[in-house]
């Protein structure tokens, strides 16, 4: 009899820590064969080893189970509960996403000075999210071409985009062409385009490399991918179940010097698949790198008179 009685009371125990675990639904804006997934999916593991009986994350997959430019609204109306995304793909919900790609300082020092505490501000009131973790730093983004160009001069040329440099591929003359990241290869192989922006990283994951002759230096800005939560959701989380996934995401920015030798190593597979580098005399190439700055917070300043400014401050060196 005693033994059954506390046989039913550990049943009991156990189907308490089971009803208290919280499983959060996760989609990705980024194929799964990309380094991103490939880090997403290690903060996922870290999360579900660590919150045995508290929170599970079930990852449901990448664009093929969601489009890239639906992930952003997807998070905010509660759709799906956590996302790895960029601010590139949900400019429509909110402008002030776009700014991310001018931050100069990494994530753990935006920590430091207030600007995560901001941009969270921000994505609480007009997103309906909590932006969690950024998962990249030191990854500037750049123009790859498959015509050479001996100035920064893009009239003529067809570039495919992202909001992320809309306003200044335009402001370089060009024609601007926006498709999911899916349809690149094909637009570069029919000529539909002349060229994109990409980070330095990233491009062999989706074959570009087969179709790419050029990228032009100067990087600029920096390439920006994070993990974003819906609101609600988040306040119906327990505190130990926030202070976990806050630990993990933690844990994942500090450790975001990882791009730095990654970067290093895609630049050396750029060269060695033939495709060349198109630098600029001293003057044209801060011109050329100014001239994205200065265009990018015009843009995120006329959109957001109210953050712009206070963003331009905290993400500036």
């Amino acid at each position: 009899m005693k033994t059954t009685l506390m046989l039913a009371a550990a049943a009991l125990a156990t189907g308490g820590l089971q009803a208290q675990e919280t499983t959060l639904r996760v989609v990705s804006a980024f194929s799964e064969n990309t380094q991103y997934v490939k880090t997403l999916e290690g903060f996922i593991g870290k999360v579900n080893n660590a919150g045995k009986g508290v929170v599970h994350l079930n990852f449901i997959g990448g664009p093929k189970a969601m489009p890239p430019f639906e992930v952003g609204n997807a998070v905010r109306t509660g759709v799906v509960d956590l996302a790895l995304t960029t601010g590139a793909f949900y400019t429509n919900i909110m402008p002030e996403a776009d700014a991310l790609k001018l931050t100069q300082l990494p994530a753990t020092e935006l920590r430091k000075n207030g600007g995560h505490d901001l941009i969270n501000k921000i994505w609480n009131e007009k997103a309906n999210m909590v932006y969690l973790a950024r998962i990249t730093d030191y990854s500037p983004f750049h123009l790859y071409l498959t015509k050479k160009i001996d100035k920064p001069d893009l009239a003529g040329l067809k570039i495919r985009i992202t909001p992320v440099y809309r306003d200044f591929f335009q402001a370089l003359g060009a024609t601007v062409v926006q498709t999911a990241p899916g349809e690149v290869y094909t637009a570069l192989d029919r000529g539909v385009v002349d060229g994109y922006g990409w980070p330095i990283h990233g491009i062999f994951d989706l074959n570009w490399q087969e179709k790419t002759k050029y990228r032009v230096d100067p990087g600029f800005y920096n390439a920006e991918v994070s993990i974003v939560v819906n609101l609600d959701k988040w306040k119906g989380l327990t505190a130990q179940q926030r202070d976990l996934l806050n630990r993990e995401a933690m844990a994942l920015e500090a450790h975001n010097d990882f791009w730095k030798k990654y970067n290093e190593d895609e630049v050396r597979r750029q060269k060695e698949a033939g495709i060349q580098v198109i630098t600029f005399d001293a003057a044209a190439a801060k011109q050329y790198y100014d001239k994205a700055y200065e265009v990018g917070w015009a843009s995120i300043i006329k959109a957001s008179p109210q953050y712009g400014p206070q963003m331009r401050k905290l993400f500036s060196r």
